[in-house]
């Protein structure tokens, strides 16, 4: 049974590296569902990945940081219908390791505001026409882009940017049979984009503790929430940043962890 929906459905997604990346775990949930993934990757190495795991696929190298790139890619698809597209690209360079946010250089935050954030404008722009009636766009977030976590730096205020294009996209895009335009708000995840955030372990490990359920968001569970906003099941959405954070951003106080800061003093 179909239930989604997805079945037969071309969906364009941005952004596998590897197994770990969220990209990867929405691409073989859509498979699972019947719906037919063609990729976009940065490099040879990620396409031969994907070659790999997705064998019947079509998978095309671009470089988001590159706008004609983005106008290559849609011209060779020209012809192509796509119902969907991923978004899922994030960039930040962690050279100098983390320091304070006053610090933080215009070149590297208007690098990753390019390539994290307005790639989803130009991605959009060039795609329109082969965007179907009724079809989706969902790319990721995070949870929460107001905690001020210092090792994560200028990386929340270029998704608070991410989830205003969301609304404004939305809003261009939308119509009777338009598109929509959602994000899914994660907490933090094990992927190999987190792994290169310095300090990210201990953070990670008071995200499981703060998680009302104690254990930490599974790249999966964000996998599923991406590919039901790219289903005709959730026509009633659009515009949204979904959260998904196993209740963690409603349990800072729980007594486990508050009792364990008092004990400790």
């Amino acid at each position: 049974m179909d239930f989604m929906k997805l079945q037969g459905k071309k969906v364009l997604i941005f952004g596998v590296a590897n197994r770990k990346s969220v990209a990867f775990h929405i691409a073989e949930t859509l498979v699972s569902l019947g719906a037919e993934p063609i990729f976009s990757v940065l490099s040879d190495e990620h396409a031969a990945f994907c070659a790999k795991r997705f064998p019947n696929a079509d998978i095309h190298l671009c470089d988001l940081s590159q706008e004609s790139d983005i106008e290559t890619l849609a011209e060779k698809m020209n012809g192509d219908s796509l119902n969907g597209i991923v978004h899922s690209v994030a960039f930040a360079s962690f050279a100098d390791g983390a320091k304070p946010f006053h610090n933080t250089g215009r070149e590297e935050f208007l690098q990753s505001m390019d390539i994290s954030c307005y790639s989803l404008i130009a991605i959009a722009r060039h795609f329109t026409k082969a965007l179907t009636a009724d079809s989706s766009i969902v790319t990721i977030s995070i949870s929460t882009t107001k905690m001020a976590a210092q090792n994560y730096g200028y990386m929340a205020p270029v998704k608070a940017a991410l989830d205003s294009v969301v609304c404004f996209l939305a809003k261009s895009l939308g119509g009777p049979e338009g598109t929509r335009v959602n994000a899914v708000g994660a907490s933090l995840l094990k992927t190999s984009s987190s792994a290169g955030i310095p300090g990210y372990v201990a953070p990670y490990l008071f995200a499981e503790k703060a998680t009302i359920r104690k254990k930490g968001l599974r790249t999966q569970e964000v996998a599923d929430v991406a590919a039901f906003l790219l289903s005709p099941k959730s026509s009633g959405i659009n515009a949204q940043t979904v959260v998904v954070d196993a209740g963690m951003s409603v349990n800072y106080f729980d007594d486990e962890i508050v009792g364990a800061t008092v004990d400790a003093k």
